[in-house]
């Protein structure tokens, strides 16, 4: 049947010389015997994707393929043997060239035959026309990425060499990725030989520290400095946010240094869930460097009245 070594690939009759590739790399893959030891049926489905791909991999045998069907390499050559097969290998036209009635790609008939008989997987021999291919290597490098872009997405350039030339490539960053994330883009390492798969590039993840922003998970946390009195009395703070520029904030009266404030869902997004994290402002009660005198005697009020933080501590 005509479309048999398109049915082995699992493609269309008009199917392009690039579909069929990439058919006959995943099926090499899956289906080599190396990959699949105990499956002694591996090496006879890996044989028919090596033939299949050998003929609609050349335009001129598939051209024949698709005229004359599974026969095409007999044409011109005083048909088939009398009574078919292989049997007594001599016909009316004189001997028959088993390299012939195999093609012409280079085919081991010894390890083909051998396989066969010992009904073992060892068909490396039995391959026609090119090996499969070999894969590329992988490609490491590190990516230092802004603290906002690690936070809410983006992009990064990032110079890589590939097979021998320097190109550069626009990285898209998840929002929310970690510091020591390993970022796998696939096809985008060295290229493979014998039109084998290109390798992956693993890009290791660096995040620039921020001014004032510090990330805990998909929480973000960011200090704010307030006077005594303004803890005492309670106030109401400017705080940056990343997202939203500056906003109001309150601080209770009372409020002391370490205290964490909560501003939901202005932290970074969280990978798993997809969900924002919070923004806490850690409160911290900040004293003056030098106090006038008349401050001090005010200081000294206040003592008179206070009770000790410490009483019943210990």
């Amino acid at each position: 049947m005509a479309d048999d070594y398109y049915k082995t690939l699992g493609v269309s009759k008009g199917a392009s010389a690039d579909e069929i590739r990439k058919a006959y790399r995943k099926l090499a893959r899956v289906n080599h015997p190396d990959a699949k030891p105990n499956d002694a049926g591996a090496a006879e489905r890996f044989k028919a994707i090596q033939e299949a791909y050998d003929v609609l991999n050349d335009a001129d045998k598939r051209k024949k393929y698709d005229q004359f069907g599974p026969g095409f390499e007999q044409m011109g050559r005083g048909g088939p043997p009398p009574g078919g097969g292989f049997g007594g290998f001599e016909g009316g036209s004189g001997p028959i060239d088993l390299g012939d009635l195999f093609g012409n790609g280079g085919i081991d008939l010894g390890d083909f035959f051998g396989a066969a008989m010992r009904g073992g997987p060892s068909s490396a021999g039995s391959r026609r026309g090119k090996r499969p291919g070999v894969r590329g290597e992988d490609i490491r490098a590190t990516v230092r990425v802004p603290f906002e872009t690690a936070v809410t997405g983006g992009s990064v350039d990032v110079r890589v060499d590939r097979g021998g030339q320097g190109e550069t490539l626009g990285i898209k960053i998840p929002a929310g990725v970690s510091e020591g994330q390993v970022i796998r883009l696939a096809g985008q390492g060295h290229p493979g030989q014998r039109d084998g798969l290109s390798g992956d590039l693993l890009l290791r993840i660096e995040i620039e520290p921020h001014a004032y922003f510090r990330r805990e998970g998909a929480n973000l946390l960011v200090d704010v400095p307030i006077s005594p009195s303004e803890a005492v009395l309670g106030t109401k703070v400017e705080v940056p946010t990343l997202s939203e520029g500056h906003v109001i904030m309150k601080v209770p009266a009372g409020t002391s240094s370490g205290v964490k404030l909560r501003l939901r869902g202005k932290g970074a997004i969280d990978p798993q869930t997809k969900q924002p994290g919070d923004q806490f402002v850690v409160i911290k009660i900040v004293l003056p460097k030098h106090l006038p005198e008349h401050a001090k005697d005010l200081y000294k009020q206040l003592a008179e009245h206070e009770t000790s933080v410490r009483d019943g501590l210990w």
